[in-house]
């Protein structure tokens, strides 16, 4: 095994593995917000345009549980360095398309390249650190996991509104030229050994079905009305058996694609489980905060993602002094802490969330959040990959980013589902109750009838106040489950079994 880095080209290291990996799930989000404007401009309709991120998602999706195997045949530094390459050149691609075709097969591409950036990028990180200084290393590289979901729908808001949307991809040509420069002068020497075993091409062939059909359905359920439509259903079938057949497959082939062992491991399976399931609500409430904003109060995508923002600062500062003294504290601890804010800041928002709230009761809340985010990703890595030697190190890595991506994907689907279908109970019920009979129904028509409004433009305006209605009330029940969820994950991390510190 190599020596540590140290010194300066520790400190590139660190800055080009952190914005690779900031780059990579910056434009996860980035061009969600800026959909309709290009599917205006490129001839086609939003939900055509939808397939703009369902491309990257599901490409993306198929490509990082393959990582450690790829990593195993080529090494990780040369893996690392090619999907880069590969990230860039498929961005460039991106902002020069000229037909919504040009674009999904150009995001397709990126989605492939981008799938071993996050999971490498962590791999090299900890096997490259000294040990007495991972901690630091995994609390600054977790930061932009978090942080960079909450940028992308802002920086995406403000080019789509002041640039021509293809800068939504150009701005990662130089920031991934930089990163390939940065890593290959600092471990352009340090190749991992790499083993030629054979291609496991029907674990890789069940492996693309089952994922890319999982996350087909994820994107497209609320579109087609989930499992009311046929396509959802099929699609859910096929995932499930070539899912369940990948898993009986890899238990029995000598070199499958995916190492189920690892699910062997206690602290992995828990950490696994606790942070798939903490991402799922977390990722859940990034995507339904701006939503909320922006369909009941009225706010544009910027500002929306301003109102989101806060979150983000508390772990820039947080970050290096929990990894700097995390070490000294019980992992599960700090996890702990992590979950129960997680749920404060939930619960807070359940009981405060009303027509009437104003940006700073949406920031606050966000910006108190801070603290869970800070204390949750790098705990909960540093526990899921005690205990492995460095050869598995990149296996692990990358199936523990799967599940959390995979937890993510189903945290947003899942989420707008939940959203929507409790809004139209929640209208439904209220519209029940507005009869000629009923007093308030009663005066709220005399008043707006005096300020000169007829009868159907108070009833729409009413639909209007009704629909926000249920939309708030919706909201503030997830938020009620996100608290009680997380209440719930404090109890299972403490299943997990130190030490925490390292790999033995």
């Amino acid at each position: 095994m190599q020596k540590p880095v140290h010194g300066v080209a520790l400190a590139i290291m660190t800055i080009a593995l952190a914005l690779a990996t900031f780059m990579q799930v910056l434009d996860s989000t980035i061009a969600n917000v800026a959909i309709p404007t290009i599917a205006g401009d490129l001839g086609a309709s939003t939900s055509q345009g939808t397939w703009v991120i369902t491309s990257f998602g599901v490409a993306n999706a198929i490509a990082i549980p393959i990582t450690g195997w790829l990593a195993k045949r080529f090494g990780e530094v040369r893996l690392f360095l090619l999907a880069v390459l590969g990230f860039v050149v498929a961005s460039w691609l991106c902002g020069i398309s000229h037909s919504l075709e040009m674009l999904i097969l150009c995001r397709v591409l990126q989605g492939l390249a981008a799938g071993p950036i996050v999971p490498l990028s962590q791999s090299l990180l900890l096997n490259n650190y000294p040990p007495e200084k991972r901690g630091m290393a995994l609390a600054f590289w977790s930061m932009t996991v978090v942080v960079a979901p909450i940028f992308g729908p802002i920086l995406g808001g403000w080019i789509s509104d002041n640039l021509h949307w293809g800068w939504i991809f150009f701005i990662n040509v130089p920031i991934g030229l930089a990163v390939m420069f940065m890593t290959w002068k600092t471990l352009g020497d340090r190749e991992t050994p790499t083993q030629h075993s054979p291609v496991d091409l029907i674990g890789l062939s069940l492996l693309v079905l089952g994922v890319g059909c999982l996350q087909l359905m994820l994107d497209q359920g609320r579109e087609q009305d989930w499992f009311n439509s046929t396509e959802i259903v099929v699609l859910t079938i096929v995932s499930v058996v070539a899912l369940i057949a990948l898993i009986i497959w890899s238990l029995t082939d000598d070199n499958p694609i995916i190492d189920v062992s690892l699910f062997q491991r206690r602290n992995f399976v828990i950490g696994c489980l606790c942070s798939s399931s903490a991402f799922l609500v977390y990722l859940g409430s990034v995507v339904l905060i701006p939503l909320l904003l922006q369909q009941v109060y009225g706010y544009t995508a910027t500002w929306a993602g301003l109102a989101a923002a806060p979150v983000g600062i508390l772990p820039i500062f947080l970050s290096p002094i929990i990894g700097r003294f995390g070490h000294k504290i019980d992992m599960r601890i700090l996890v702990t802490f992590s979950f129960i804010m997680f749920a404060v800041t939930f619960y807070w928002r359940a009981v405060t969330f009303e027509t009437s709230t104003t940006f700073w009761d949406f920031a606050l809340p966000q910006f108190i959040q801070g603290f869970a985010v800070a204390c949750f990703f790098m705990p909960l890595t540093t526990i899921t990959l005690s205990g492995l030697p460095p050869q598995k190190m990149a296996s692990a890595s990358s199936l523990f980013n799967f599940l959390r991506t995979l937890a993510g994907s189903v945290g947003t689907s899942l989420t707008t589902f939940l959203w929507y279908r409790r809004e139209a109970m929640h209208h439904t019920r209220l519209t029940e109750m507005i009869t000629p009979y009923d007093y308030n129904s009663q005066v709220y028509y005399q008043t707006l009838g005096q300020l000169g409004l007829n009868d159907t433009q108070i009833s729409s305006m009413l639909a209007q106040t009704i629909t926000g209605q249920g939309f708030i009330i919706g909201a503030n029940e997830i938020f009620w489950l996100s608290a009680i969820l997380f209440l719930l994950l404090v109890i299972v991390v403490w299943f997990a079994r130190p030490p925490f510190g390292g790999r033995h």
